[in-house]
């Protein structure tokens, strides 16, 4: 099984630390996903998100020389939903939101102290 840095992986937990998860990524070979690079959020117990035999993507981040490989589920995340997000918008589409929402606020700020000079 030939694996490289950035590849997204398909494997299955086996294993779960209080630093992280190990991952069989068949055919003997075994990666280990930190508690950092589990979620973006901040992971106090890797129990929360993780369960043994759960199926994963992952992307390796890294090899070292002595053949351990590192994932990350965030990064594999993160470039699947890239994938799904519309063209940014520009910064005239921007102002022009900003504008809009602006004035739609001062609008109803005018209302509600109109209101209250009436009572």
């Amino acid at each position: 099984m030939d694996i490289t840095v950035g590849q997204i992986v398909d494997g299955k937990i086996t294993g779960i630390t209080k630093f992280g998860a190990f991952v069989d990524l068949g055919q003997g070979v075994t990666g280990l996903i930190r508690i950092s690079e589990i979620a973006d959020i901040y992971v106090k117990d890797i129990n929360d998100f993780l369960k043994e035999k759960d199926p994963v993507k992952a992307k390796v981040i890294s090899i070292d020389d002595n053949g351990k490989i590192a994932l990350s589920l965030k990064q594999a995340k993160a470039k699947s939903l890239h994938r799904n997000l519309p063209s940014p918008a520009t910064f005239e589409d921007k102002l022009a939101k900003f504008m809009k929402d602006s004035n739609e606020k001062l609008v109803a700020l005018k209302r509600h102290q109109e209101g209250k000079k009436g009572r």
